[in-house]
């Protein structure tokens, strides 16, 4: 199939599995003003979950898990697993004691819809509901070990968390570029890397390639923060699905006000060019890989 047939099949395949995973776990509940408080949770786990999306990261995974040849079913899953993560991340990174921002894919973001005692709530279940999804997998204990750490280590301190950490103490500082370099490596560099990281674990390669992919995915991750940033200068709240220029309006640190637009745009192709140059050991089998990311960095939204 071509690669638009190929990313509709796939993003189905990982709504499956979340579809699913989210109606195993629907609470028995009785409606009106007695209707317990897991109810509301659960409802509100659905819109966070499902509420849209690239699925970018289920989408490294499960290309990686095919130029290595994984088993399709267990990347379909370990791609719904990073999804929750991804899926927590945004619910937390939205609220008022973060980016404080009201909108997201176009519609409310869950503390706005549900309050920020829900959303909270909300943030942790999805994390705890990736984990699960990981550690039910019908693989190898010592695989489900494997994929489990790389997953964890991405989301906590030396990764996504240690990363937004930074990010709230740089808010009106000045960064060097190996500084903002090193805070996009955790904050959104980490899943990504992961993300290819676990899809390559469901097949299992040979060291060379598995550091080849993961030298992609360093330079794919950190291409996606810089589009990122040319996005939220450039692009509009209909086009974006969220508030655009809350980087600048919060004096944040970004890639586009440390190297003007025009050198944040060539600095992504640059590094575009270095994660293609990275797959050169798999040959045409990470021709989904190559694809995905001309995607990410030249995306519209």
């Amino acid at each position: 199939m071509d690669f638009p047939q190929w990313l509709a099949a796939s993003r189905l395949r990982v709504e499956a599995v979340l579809r699913e995973a989210l109606a195993a776990r629907l609470p028995m509940s009785t409606p009106g003003p007695a209707r317990r408080g897991d109810a509301i949770l659960h409802e509100a786990m659905v819109y966070g979950l499902l509420g849209g999306g690239k699925r970018v990261r289920a989408l490294l995974v499960i290309a990686a898990g095919e130029a290595v040849d994984a088993d399709a079913s267990w990347c379909a899953q370990v791609g719904a697993a990073i999804e929750c993560i991804h899926a927590f991340s945004l619910v937390h990174d939205d609220m008022p004691c973060m980016d404080d921002d009201a909108l997201r894919r176009g519609q409310p973001t869950v503390h706005v819809k549900y309050g920020e005692a829900q959303a909270l709530l909300v943030g942790d279940a999805l994390q705890t509901l990736g984990f699960e999804l990981l550690t039910d997998l019908d693989a190898p204990p010592d695989r489900v070990v494997r994929l489990a750490k790389s997953m964890a280590c991405a989301t906590g301190l030396q990764g996504m968390a240690g990363g937004q950490a930074i990010d709230i103490e740089a808010v009106g500082q000045t960064m060097t570029q190996a500084e903002l370099e090193s805070m996009h490596a955790l904050k959104t560099g980490a899943l990504i890397v992961s993300a290819v990281e676990m899809g390559a674990i469901c097949g299992d390669p040979p060291a060379t390639e598995m550091t080849a992919m993961r030298e992609f995915a360093r330079r794919i991750g950190l291409a996606f923060q810089v589009a990122d940033d040319i996005l939220d200068v450039s692009a509009d709240a209909a086009t974006l699905g969220k508030t655009p220029g809350k980087d600048a309006a919060a004096n944040k640190p970004t890639f586009v006000a440390l190297l003007g637009l025009t050198g944040a745009q060539d600095y992504a192709r640059g590094l575009h060019q270095e994660a293609l140059d990275a797959l050169a050991p798999l040959g045409r089998r990470a021709s989904r890989l190559g694809a995905l990311a001309q995607m990410l960095v030249q995306r519209s939204y």
